[in-house]
């Protein structure tokens, strides 16, 4: 490469946690100075997170309850009065004890006498028992914002240790504005919570590399925290605990081969001890006693899954989630894709997705920052702790049944953040520019879909407007805009008659949307205003379909919901 063409690296920091970063300000370049200034970085991750906070409140003010958010806010309302385990075994408590911290402080009044069956225990808590939904409902996602806030500091943190402060700053740019961290950052919901302790985890391993006693511990903690979140973290235990001897390995490599190698199995059974214990307290914390006996049927599952079930070290109640969570892998789910509706699921159906939902120049920019992480000689060491979970992660999603949207995916836009800010450690004099322009066009492209983030979809694809072309569910609609779509009624459609197909958890008749159920009835008495969830014309046929084919669209909601003229 020519003298001309290279460029010195940004304040990149030591690659491993404890060592001390190189004094800000001694880069050679004018950027470098430019970021050497210590009010800057500070004032910038302030700057970021805040215009990060502003969008996940306004998001979560604005929508209604999504499909999955009743049944997490009811069931931390029933751990909050001591109902114990017996609702949503099929997730693990910790991320309902969390959403529990915004129910308690909401204090709504909990019918403790309820019994009925699981789809029905969120709403009878939202819309039979003389609370607000609005205010609960927001109150129940403040907790899972202030975490996703939280794990934008560790990916500062993170990127910061590898890339320095303006790789750091441009990995946190990318978390922040991302379309689909801010839209699940914004609800009630499990995904970005366990996304998020997975991601710490990681970082804490990276640290360890340097002081193991300390950081493998946390680790572990971070680990069991996942766990206790959501199940789909398991894929990735065994990757973490290689990671974790691996750490002890690169501290302890001067003892010995033999001595090193039983340092390296200790820190893993550690990390793996305090994963455990997290996992077991959090059910402690519902139930003391682990009272457990399930509401439904749990279903019997053989062969290898039966014998991974049967050998974890969780409590019962544990297991049979994840029989349950088994079970519904088997059911025939209904999947759409590029206008395709099809049964069961598409091993491409998620990088396609994501294909669509995420700003093109974050695209571009992970692939970048995947390369040189896994090119540059001094970022190796770090290719296995950002690539090979995030990797093994989105294998396990891709192998699953439900194809459902990006959310389960949702680390994807935490790890590869880190590695897109190590493009600014390439030795190439125009990295920064490129690097700054692409930022930028990323946060433009999500400032644009503000405050629809939910069916986000790239500029290549046609943006938010035309995402339930091609997708549905959590991508585009998940019944968040009920409260819009009554808006929009009383604002311009007065006095009409309304028939309304509804896919979500909310209420129609509590936000004033009185409308009947055009499959009801036959399709010639169909006159008025037709309104159909984007989702259930994704997916419509017989009757339906008949209606929508026979039907002029005249208006949208949200970007998920379209009003239909007959």
């Amino acid at each position: 490469m020519m003298a001309s063409e290279q460029h010195t690296v940004l304040d990149p920091g030591p690659l491993d946690g404890d060592e001390r970063p190189r004094p800000e300000g001694t880069a050679a370049s004018p950027a470098g100075r430019w970021f050497g200034r210590r009010w800057l970085v500070p004032l910038l991750v302030v700057v970021l997170l805040a215009q990060m906070a502003v969008a996940m409140v306004t998001t979560a003010v604005q929508q209604t309850p999504t499909i999955d958010e009743p049944v997490y806010v009811g069931t931390a309302a029933e751990y909050l009065h001591g109902q114990g385990l017996s609702y949503n075994p099929e997730h693990p408590p910790l991320g309902k004890l969390i959403i529990g911290v915004g129910v308690a402080l909401a204090d709504p009044h909990v019918d403790t006498s309820f019994d009925g069956p699981q789809p029905l225990l969120g709403q009878h808590l939202l819309y039979e028992s003389d609370n607000d939904p609005w205010q609960l409902m927001v109150w129940a996602r403040l907790p899972v914002i202030v975490l996703t806030l939280l794990f934008g500091l560790v990916v500062f943190a993170f990127a910061r240790e590898l890339a320095g402060s303006a790789g750091a700053l441009a990995a946190l740019a990318l978390y922040a504005f991302s379309p689909d961290v801010v839209a699940h950052g914004s609800l009630a919901t499990l995904d970005v919570p366990m996304a998020g302790f997975l991601l710490t985890s990681v970082w804490l391993l990276w640290r360890a590399r340097r002081r193991p006693r300390l950081y493998l511990p946390l680790a572990g903690l971070a680990l069991g925290a996942a766990l206790a979140t959501k199940m789909s973290a398991l894929p990735a235990v065994p990757v973490l605990l290689a990671l974790a001897a691996v750490s002890v390995w690169s501290a302890r490599r001067g003892l010995g081969l033999r001595r090193t190698w039983l340092w390296a199995l200790a820190g893993a059974g550690v990390m793996a001890v305090a994963a455990i214990a997290v996992v077991w307290a959090s059910y402690l914390v519902v139930d003391p006693r682990l009272r457990w006996a399930a509401q439904d049927h749990v279903p019997t599952v053989h062969g290898l899954r039966g014998l991974l079930v049967d050998l974890l070290p969780f409590p019962e109640a544990y297991r049979d989630g994840m029989r349950i969570q088994f079970g519904l892998e088997n059911y025939p789910w209904e999947g759409f894709l590029f206008g395709r509706l099809y049964t069961g699921s598409l091993w491409y159906y998620l990088p396609t997705a994501l294909l669509v939902k995420t700003p093109l120049g974050m695209l571009a920019l992970w692939a970048a920052g995947a390369v040189a992480v896994a090119a540059v000689r001094r970022l190796r060491p770090a290719a296995p702790y950002l690539l090979l979970p995030a990797g093994v992660l989105l294998a396990a999603a891709m192998d699953g049944s439900r194809d459902f949207g990006t959310r389960y995916a949702i680390f994807l836009p935490m790890f590869l953040a880190v590695a897109a800010g190590c493009v600014l450690t390439v030795r190439w004099k125009w990295a920064p520019v490129v690097t700054g322009v692409l930022v930028l066009f990323v946060a433009v492209s999500s400032l644009r879909t503000f405050p629809y983030y939910l069916p986000y979809s790239n500029e290549a694809f046609g943006g938010p407007a035309t995402t339930h072309l091609r997708l549905h569910d959590s991508n585009v609609d998940w019944g968040q805009d009920l409260g819009r779509l009554a808006d929009r009624l009383r604002e311009r459609y007065p006095g009409e008659r309304i028939w309304l197909v509804y896919k979500g958890s909310g209420v129609p008749s509590f936000y004033g949307v009185d409308a009947s159920d055009p499959r009801k009835v036959p399709v010639d008495d169909v006159h008025g205003l037709m309104v159909v969830s984007d989702s259930s014309a994704a997916k419509a046929k017989g009757r339906l379909a008949e209606l929508i084919d026979s039907s002029r669209p005249i208006d949208e909601v949200g970007h998920s919901i379209t009003i239909y003229r007959r």
